[in-house]
């Protein structure tokens, strides 16, 4: 509990007292809940499940419980409108990938993965409604932030139902696997709170059972954090969001929330960041803090081979001197980068850039960058204007990559 309070991890804790004398005189397992409404987790889920991460390595037990039955109705907590529901086809589909990445995050060995829909499934309306509703008061759960923020728009049943099916699952784990402890973002407190009253009426006030949230993690600008600039979140599936473009995420943040990152996101220990907050204030046009977040944060998600492949990436771009990048690692670098889709022929330079392409808007401009030296294709200077462009001359015949002047890039793609 002290390392998560001086990384500034905590925001709510209850009974958090009695939580740190526990935590400190023996090992508990604990957990966090995960609905598969998407294909893949994101960075956003990095927040809390680093905390998980942090309990493991002091030899706690972590336990993620995959929401195959909430996910199917959806959670009200930090929505101003009703989720779209999902097929179970489509849930089960992305269970399956989510089970893949915890794995790899946690490994198998005192880590252990759960499904809700596996209990939740078994629980008919009546037996619900007289075993479970009947303990929970309306006056109550109508009060959480979670349900007032939403009465104003609308809230179905449904989702006002989902904090019960969440406290089911904290209980079911506390009597199952001696689970004491639930996870969650900062929007989840109400739905937190509501498991741990429900298993002290249910087992008694002296069970133990605590809920722990940690912070809104907000961008320097203030928006939602775990998306781009324009908007799109950054994928924790390499297939979404590459490994070059995860790592030019962190890397691109400014110095006035890097540190705060380091201690969030990273193992690093507080000397080393420390350090990194004094380069910050000496050398911030080094980005020796950014550098040092980019690195731990694409080394703990996709290894150790990704990182060293997005940084040579990056001094490839940086440098100009790309001409050695792999395919793979092209399109990589340059997927934001304007696309033209081309034929595999060979043909003249400027009629290719003209005529093929359309990069450049007529053959005197062309001419002109061509004599100028500012024209580059495949990482090679053209002079020559009557030289001939063959796009299955590099990057295995898939693309021919075109840079003029400094840093306007286009990518071909070889039909």
């Amino acid at each position: 509990m002290d390392e998560l309070e001086w990384r500034g991890a905590v925001n709510q804790v209850s009974d958090a007292e009695e939580l740190k004398k526990i935590t400190s005189e023996r090992k508990i397992s604990l957990y966090e809940g995960v609905d598969p409404t998407g294909p893949s987790l994101h960075i956003g889920h990095l927040v809390s499940l680093m905390i998980l991460k942090r309990f493991q390595q002091y030899g706690h037990k972590p336990f993620i419980v995959i929401g195959g039955g909430t996910g199917s109705i959806g959670d009200p907590s930090g929505r101003s409108t009703e989720r779209v529901l999902q097929s179970m086809d489509v849930i089960q589909k992305n269970a399956e990938s989510l089970n893949k990445q915890f794995e790899k995050f946690f490994g198998k060995d005192g880590f252990e993965i759960v499904n809700n829909y596996d209990w939740l499934s078994k629980i008919d309306l009546l037996s619900f409604l007289r075993d479970y509703a009947k303990q929970f008061s309306i006056n109550t759960m109508i009060a959480k932030d979670s349900v007032q923020n939403r009465l104003a728009t609308g809230l179905s049943f449904t989702e006002f139902s989902y904090p019960l099916l969440q406290a089911i699952d904290f209980l079911n784990l506390r009597q199952d696997h001696h689970v004491e402890l639930q996870i969650g973002g900062g929007d989840q407190w109400g739905n937190l709170t509501t498991g741990v009253d429900f298993i002290h009426r249910h087992m008694g006030a002296d069970t133990t059972a605590f809920a722990l949230t940690c912070p809104l993690i907000l961008r320097a600008d203030g928006t939602k954090f775990g998306k781009t600039a324009d908007g799109q979140s950054v994928w924790v599936d390499p297939e979404l969001t590459s490994p070059y473009e995860f790592y030019q995420f962190w890397y691109n943040q400014p110095d006035s929330v890097v540190v705060n990152y380091l201690k969030f996101f990273t193992f690093l220990d507080e000397e080393k960041i420390k350090y990194l907050a004094e380069q910050v204030q000496a050398a911030p046009e080094k980005r020796e803090a950014q550098k040092a977040l980019a690195e731990e944060v694409t080394t703990f998600v996709h290894g150790d081979d990704s990182t060293k492949q997005a940084e040579r990436i990056s001094v490839a771009l940086f440098s100009g001197e790309y001409g050695d990048l792999t395919a793979d690692e092209i399109k990589q670098a340059l997927a934001d980068m304007p696309h033209v889709e081309i034929n595999d022929q060979p043909a003249n330079v400027v009629e290719w850039l003209v005529d093929l392409t359309k990069i450049e808007p007529s053959r005197r401009q062309a001419r002109e960058d061509i004599k100028n030296g500012a024209l580059a294709i495949n990482g090679e200077k053209i002079t020559d204007p009557e030289f001939s462009v063959d796009p299955k001359a590099k990057y295995d015949g898939r693309y021919v990559v075109v840079k003029i002047g400094k840093k306007r890039y286009y990518l071909a793609h070889v039909q």
